[in-house]
């Protein structure tokens, strides 16, 4: 001990904050980490000289940031010209240093734009480190990956061999970070535990929660995002339990020097406070709220946005799904792009089902998109039709109408732009970013008939508070009825609407807090203390808060709950055919291509087993236990040695945790033994359908 202060001439740290502690706990744990490594393995070595090669081969390698960029030389490097919106400037200009910084905004007005240049302004003055981009879905954080990394591309020189890494428990599923391995740190940085201390990285707000959580390698995930600029977006996603972690992290991150960019579009005042720890008056919108840290003590400041121009969309309430139906098949023989939006996949299979033969036969494209596909065959139909209905897709547009109906999935981080929305009834923040979706952008080529209309699938007030779940269907297993009845409430009189002129009444109107009598009494007390079907508020935010105290038993990473769920889910690995021979498992793809697996993990690279498990993994369906296959004994899957890609279980485990169903030509599923896979229901894979279960009694 003495001999290390000596050596760096300074004595033992006294820490002013428990934040403190822990970033010192992580940068103590990577230096552990590093100093364990090959280049420290001969004690006979000087250490000294060695230092700068470890922690560049670790690929702690300072990016050098091009000076003097405008917001044109990063996003429009064809076009000099271009300016930031009125928006934009203004908030660019307010983020001076780490702090916490919130912007409000209509969907489509370039609000990742005007977070990722305030970064780059936090580099070029050195206020910053490196940026981490936390989105709610793995979905999401893909989606914004390529743009990410189109601005480091202008904003880092070509000295320094910087990329953003992708976080989240799939990213290792990307072709993109296969050959990203051979760079600095890499392969270091890869590690799930260390993602969070490169440099540059986007992925999913778990990893970022986790830093303020009781779990283990916490500390060194605080480390990571110790300095850096941390933009959270799509904020209003979150429910109370990850809300209230989320509290906790921003404000750990500005206890820690971090600058905290907050992007939504339908932030609630309430969740802004909560996020601030402190009231704010403005009822602007859209809206600017700066805390700078080195100015906390004398508050923060609001600047509302002037609105230049405003679209108004006019409203049709439907009861029935009859009438839609006709509308959106109207709709699109004329050649309009039409979107449907449901709350459930089942409904949308069923609407895809009722829509799709006879848009055939009128010349219009259907497509469906939800969340029960293969990653393979999810990753084709986005990419076709985020193709078709984005700014690529302008060429084709006016080739023919389309269909696209989907589910929640269409709400996020898609650069969609639709003619004419028909959206199932869901709470008003949701049905905002669909709205979101029509009429994005206003040099979008439509067919002459299209207006900017949406037609909402919703009961009427009067029904859905006599009995909510009849009223609502399977929307009220999704949302809660109080908030469904709260939005209907406000959405019922309006004729149409006026973006985003109306977006701030509209969220205030539902969300605001107010004594409830009757029925809507006893729907709030379901909302703040639970029912059969799912967990109240408070039971929520007791659980959140456990996962952040200190004083329980510190959890591993695969257990620790950055979401709360009543559902549990499983892995369905779906194959066209499965058999072992001499030594060798013999599968046969959904797309007809065979794939061999050895039996022994010496016969592979570790590199080869690891390719193996991408194009497997591309295989697998998430789905409840309601609708799985039944369980296979962990032995059986062991002697088609899917343990060398798959995790099956613990040891001690005898059931697999891992379920297998051979997919027949006619598309019905079918145990590895030749029997149907379900029992209550039938169960189906389409490429088309995706994954289905028909209840046996229909």
């Amino acid at each position: 001990m003495d001999k290390l202060k000596a050596e760096f001439s300074a004595d033992w740290p006294t820490f002013d904050s428990a934040a403190q502690a822990r970033v010192v706990a992580g940068l103590t744990s990577v230096a552990d980490w590093i100093g364990s490594g090959e280049f420290f393995e001969n004690p006979e070595q000087a250490w000294q000289p060695v230092i700068t090669a470890a922690l560049n081969n670790a690929g702690f390698i300072k990016p050098v940031i091009r000076q003097g960029l405008s917001f044109a030389d990063v996003f429009f490097p064809d076009d000099p010209s271009k300016k930031p919106r009125e928006a934009q400037s203004r908030f660019i200009d307010q983020v001076v240093g780490p702090g916490l910084y919130i912007l409000e905004a209509q969907m489509g007005m370039g609000k990742t734009e005007a977070a990722l240049y305030a970064a780059y302004q936090m580099l070029v003055q050195e206020k910053a480190t490196g940026i981490y981009f936390a989105l709610p879905t793995q979905l999401t954080s893909n989606k914004i990956y390529d743009r990410f990394n189109a601005f480091l591309h202008q904003i880092v020189s070509t000295e320094t061999p910087q990329h953003a890494l992708l976080l989240h428990s799939g990213a290792w599923l990307m072709d993109t970070e296969m050959g990203e391995e051979g760079s600095p740190g890499g392969a270091w940085f890869n590690h799930r535990k260390r993602g969070l201390l490169v440099p540059f990285a986007v992925g999913t707000i778990d990893q970022a929660l986790m830093a303020v959580m009781n779990v283990k390698h916490g500390f060194v995930r605080a480390y990571g995002l110790a300095g850096k600029v941390v933009i959270l977006d799509e904020v209003h996603t979150y429910d109370l339990y990850t809300g209230t972690i989320l509290n906790a992290l921003v404000e750990f991150l500005r206890q820690i020097d971090c600058t905290v960019i907050i992007l939504s579009a339908t932030l609630s005042q309430t969740r802004r406070d909560a996020l601030l720890q402190q009231s704010t008056t403005s009822e602007a919108y859209p809206l600017i709220t700066a805390a700078p840290s080195a100015e906390r003590e004398r508050g923060l400041v609001e600047i509302g946005v002037p609105v230049t121009e405003n679209t108004t969309v006019i409203l049709h309430s439907c009861r029935k799904d009859e009438p839609a139906r006709e509308e959106a098949l109207r709709r699109a023989e004329l050649g309009q792009q039409v979107l449907w939006i449901e709350n459930t996949i089942a409904e949308a299979q069923q609407t895809y089902l009722d829509l799709a033969s006879r848009a055939v036969e009128a010349g219009c494209e259907t497509g469906l998109l939800h969340s029960r596909f293969t990653p393979q065959h999810r990753n084709r139909h986005e990419q076709r039709w985020v193709a078709l209905y984005g700014r690529a897709g302008w060429p084709q547009r006016k080739q023919c109408g389309r269909i696209l109906v989907g589910t929640q999935v269409l709400e996020q981080s898609l650069d969609i732009d639709a003619d004419f929305l028909v959206s199932r009834f869901a709470p008003t923040d949701m049905l905002l970013q669909r709205l979101g979706r029509l009429w994005r952008h206003t040099d979008t080529p439509r067919h002459a008939s299209a207006k900017a209309e949406c037609w909402l699938l919703s009961p009427s007030l009067e029904s859905a508070l006599a009995n909510p779940g009849s009223a609502f269907g399977m929307s009220a297993m999704v949302y809660s009825p109080y908030v469904l009845c709260r939005s209907l409430e406000v959405w019922q009189a309006i004729p149409s609407l006026s973006l985003p002129g109306d977006i701030r009444p509209l969220i205030d109107q539902t969300y605001t807090e107010r004594a409830e009598e009757g029925t809507w009494a006893t729907l709030l007390h379901e909302l703040k203390n639970g029912s059969r079907f799912r967990s109240g508020e408070q039971a929520l935010q007791s659980l959140a808060k456990l996962t952040l105290s200190t004083g329980g038993k510190t959890l591993p990473e695969h257990k620790a709950e950055t979401r709360y769920s009543d559902r549990d889910t499983h892995d369905l690995l779906l194959l066209r055919g499965l058999r072992t021979q001499d030594g060798i498992t013999y599968m046969r793809l959904l797309d007809g291509a065979e794939l061999t697996l050895p039996h022994g993990r010496h016969r592979l690279s570790r590199a080869q087993w690891r390719q193996l498990a991408v194009v497997l993994n591309q295989q697998l369906v998430r789905v409840s236990p309601a609708f799985c296959p039944p369980t296979i004994a962990k032995s059986e899957l062991e002697k088609l040695h899917l343990q060398e890609v798959f995790y099956l279980g613990r040891p001690e485990d005898d059931e697999a945790l891992l379920r297998v169903a051979i997919v027949s030509p006619a598309g019905e599923l079918k145990t590895l033994d030749g029997r149907p896979a379900g029992d209550k229901y039938t169960l189906e894979y389409s490429e088309y359908l995706g994954f289905r279960a028909i209840s046996k009694k229909e």
